[in-house]
């Protein structure tokens, strides 16, 4: 079950067109994202020009590993060069019920 959710809000940078960002979204979730300890699912949403990733995480820990483990991939630095980071909130959750 998973105890830690990770919430990113963020718009696309200017010029980067939709099916390239999502074929590297696929590219960052399959060469990176998945294999990091305690990862469990992700959800890429979309309202208009809106965008969040929603991941569910075994611990905090493992969010804080990850964050830690982009910086220096090029796969995860790829997939964040698509993304115009003054846009960017992220909040981190823990699971304090489930239903």
């Amino acid at each position: 079950m998973p105890n830690a959710v990770e919430f990113s809000a963020f718009v696309l940078k200017k010029g980067v067109d939709v099916s390239d960002f999502l074929r590297i979204a696929d590219e960052f979730n399959e060469g990176f994202l998945s294999k990091q300890k305690g990862y469990i699912s992700r959800q890429l949403l979309a309202s208009g020009e809106k965008w969040a990733d929603h991941v569910l995480w075994e611990s905090m820990e493992d969010i804080h590993a990850a964050f830690k483990n982009a910086e220096t991939d090029a796969v995860a630095r790829n997939y964040l060069s698509c993304l115009n980071l003054n846009s960017c909130t992220t909040t981190l959750f823990c699971v304090e019920k489930a239903y």
